[in-house]
């Protein structure tokens, strides 16, 4: 089979393409899928460029975990159908669209955190075939999404309903959203507005209007000289929440503007991962503090009913062929798309 293989940490010239590569087989409790879509995410991009550090050394090349093994085919994002199935499972799947839960679980509790997923700890969907376990495959073949779409769902609203739920996110609060322009942070504009929230965002001016379209209030340009003095005014009573996934000199930016007992969640540091702030502002103001990575079997459940009944409306940036697999990560890295950018095995 065709396969984007990862050799090395490094820039995209690490990743190699391989029409030979060995097809997997399932093993016991697992599909074979044929990918049909799998979209890009910061997590390929840190992963090849191993951007994870240590704790004693946050500059250290590392995967999620620390160590990690090549060769490896990323892509956590992977929507397809069932070509073959494993010893273990019924053949109810066989020929059926599915959508893959990238997650790697710590337990069988349907509760538990991620420790590991596909495309870091497990090879990926950036291949014509993956092996999945039989329960991460969620039947999605009525949904009126397309493959595209669906690609565009496991890891970034995967991410964004991890990051809501863990936040308690409910209806009639005031939620600010960084890096909303991107794939978790339109989904978070998104699925924050649906729970009844009113969505506070920051972007870059040339993309406002998408994030508009997608359910934000009001829209801030991340380059405004008077950007804090803006967001303030628009929340008198303080921000309920902030869903971050910038970090970097943000935080502690805007972290006086939280109200009392105001929730900061955060699932990623574009804008930089080694921070400083000023506790007092956390611990006088009884301000949570969440760390979010990834999702929950119940909340990609939750996203799978979504899927299912097309109440999500994921935006495809671009795709590209997954021989084209280095120039799609190149485009990522450039930040000037809006949503997803899929790339097509077939």
């Amino acid at each position: 089979m065709t396969a984007a293989v990862l050799t090395r940490f490094g820039g995209p010239e690490v990743l190699e393409l391989h029409h030979d590569w060995p097809r997997p087989r399932p093993q016991k409790n697992q599909v074979l899928v044929k990918v049909s879509a799998a979209a890009v995410n910061n997590t390929d991009i840190w992963t090849r460029q191993g951007a994870y550090g240590l704790p004693e050394d946050p500059a250290a090349q590392a995967g999620w975990l620390g160590t990690f093994d090549f060769p490896r085919i990323q892509g956590g994002d992977i929507v397809g159908v069932v070509a073959l199935v494993g010893a273990g499972v019924t053949g109810d799947l066989m020929g059926r669209r599915v959508l893959v839960d990238p997650a790697l679980y710590g337990s069988e509790d349907d509760n538990a955190s991620p420790v590991g997923y596909l495309g870091s700890e497990a090879d990926g969907g950036f291949a014509q075939f993956v092996a999945v376990d039989a329960s991460h495959a969620h039947d999605v073949q009525d949904s009126p999404l397309s493959d595209e779409q669906l690609a565009c769902l496991p890891v970034a609203f995967g991410t964004a309903i991890g990051m809501l739920e863990r936040a308690q996110v409910q209806g009639g609060e005031t939620v600010l959203v960084t890096g909303a322009s991107g794939g978790v942070g339109l989904a978070l504009v998104q699925l924050a507005a649906a729970r009844g929230a009113r969505v506070l965002a920051i972007t870059s001016g040339s993309k406002e209007d998408a994030v508009l379209a997608n359910g934000a209030a009001r829209v801030f340009n991340r380059d405004s000289p008077d950007i804090h003095a803006e967001i303030a005014a628009a929340s008198p009573a303080g921000l309920d929440v902030v869903a971050d996934i910038a970090g970097g000199p943000g935080v502690s930016a805007l972290m006086p503007l939280l109200r009392d007992n105001g929730r900061w969640v955060i699932a990623g540091a574009v804008a930089g991962p080694v921070i400083e702030f000023d506790l007092r502002r956390l611990y006088l103001h009884n301000v949570q503090l969440i760390g979010s990575s990834m999702h929950t079997r119940v909340h990609f459940q939750r996203l799978v009913e979504l899927a299912r009944r097309g109440d999500v409306r994921p935006q495809v940036s671009s795709t590209f062929a997954l021989t084209e697999i280095a120039e799609a990560q190149t485009e990522f890295s450039a930040r000037r798309h809006i949503g997803k950018i899929v790339i097509l095995p077939r």
